[in-house]
């Protein structure tokens, strides 16, 4: 009986420890997805093949999924490209050239992708953020900043000796935005080789969301993955020199994103009304992209759709601060596509939402944002312009 009772106790022990294993496995892989068996292993005082067994053990509980140990729920909005750390200058009075202004000055969390990457992390969606930060503090803020407000950044490139990104705004006393300066290359790495070196958290995301600081050939790329059935991807452009970032074939875009000016550059002529900005419109959908939302700041945006090209009306705000603005119009059109409705005037003006409570707030992000905020936005109205012909 002793021998019996001894047995039973020896194999409870060992499958109580073996628990113990899988589970501290579980949370390893939760804090880096692409941790490898053999790191796994090694950390765990474990054999390749129980690492293995695990893994799989896993999988059969639907805990993970698949060889990438992408965890299940909700699929993420993937938005790739810059987070950098902005300053912006403010001048107290009107501004005088050639001589010094008095200003205030602050120091945020910004760059496009991570901007709509917080912004829906804020209206309620799961948000995800490939991007390059360096060794310095601004990268250590960046990734702490991200992970507090609930972006999963951990597939970010870290790169040593390096400063991270910035962005310098110079505002008039207006908030309106004068000048700005980026120091941006540590974006070129940011490379097709990276990019598949993250292929598992790219497949796992319902969308896509690629702003123009990604080098040429990584915009390429994520074209014609998802030319071949990867998930929507959406485009946004930075500044009208980073167009030429922008590759001829866009096929695979789901929809485009840009200001006026952008729009100027891409098709190389000046737009100077309504029926100019809707043939280009139609140009840059003859190129390949399934839709095209053009900006226009406070007089509005144009939107695609498939008898031609609208334009709505943009809210009239108290504008305190433009930056970010942009990126939250972004976000809000995002978040309604998430929603499976493919209504872009529907995206449009709960973007137009986002974007306004934006210029209303000194932050680059409206900590005002809530997961309820656009559901008030909800029914189609006829009030706008009609559409443009040729």
């Amino acid at each position: 009986m002793s021998t019996m009772s001894d047995k039973c106790l020896s194999n409870m022990k060992t499958a109580v420890n073996d628990l113990s294993k899988k589970e501290q496995l579980y949370e390893l892989i939760r804090a880096n997805p692409f941790v490898s068996q053999q790191d796994l292993a090694v950390e765990l005082r474990l054999s390749r093949s129980a690492v293995a067994g695990h893994i799989a053990s896993l999988i059969r509980e639907r805990r993970l999924l698949g060889r990438a140990y992408v965890l299940p729920g909700k699929r993420p909005v993937m938005c790739i490209g810059a987070a950098n750390l902005d300053r912006k200058l403010r001048s107290i009075a009107p501004m005088q050239m050639g001589t010094s202004n008095p200003a205030t000055a602050e120091e945020v969390h910004g760059g496009v992708a991570r901007n709509i990457a917080e912004n829906l992390a804020r209206l309620g969606l799961p948000s995800a953020l490939l991007t390059a930060v360096g060794d310095d503090t601004a990268g250590m803020s960046l990734l702490q900043h991200a992970e507090d407000n609930g972006i999963d950044a951990r597939g970010t490139l870290r790169l040593a000796n390096t400063y991270s990104g910035t962005y310098t705004a110079v505002l008039d006393e207006r908030g309106e935005m004068l000048l700005a300066l980026a120091d941006m290359a540590l974006y070129d790495q940011l490379t097709p080789d990276f990019l598949a070196s993250r292929a598992p958290q790219r497949t796992a995301a319902a969308m896509l969301v690629a702003d123009l600081n990604l080098p040429l050939a990584s915009v390429s790329m994520l074209l014609e993955d998802a030319r071949v059935g990867a998930a929507p991807l959406i485009i946004v452009a930075v500044s009208q020199p980073k167009m030429a970032r922008l590759p001829h074939n866009l096929h695979g875009c789901r929809l485009l994103i840009l200001n006026r000016a952008e729009l100027e550059t891409r098709v190389g002529r000046k737009l100077p009304d309504e029926a100019a900005v809707g043939q280009a419109c139609r140009d840059v959908q003859a190129q390949g992209a399934q839709d095209v939302i053009v900006t226009c700041g406070g007089e509005g945006v144009y939107y695609t759709h498939p008898e031609g090209v609208d334009w709505l009306p943009a809210p009239q705000v108290d504008v305190i601060d433009v930056t970010g603005a942009g990126d939250a119009f972004s976000a809000g059109v995002c978040w309604s596509l998430y929603q499976g409705n493919g209504d872009l005037s529907l995206a449009c003006r709960r973007g137009l939402k986002v974007a306004a409570m934006t210029l209303e707030s000194p932050d680059s992000v409206s900590p005002l944002l809530a997961a309820d905020i656009l559901d008030e936005i909800n029914e189609f109205t006829t009030e706008f312009a009609p559409t443009l012909q040729d």
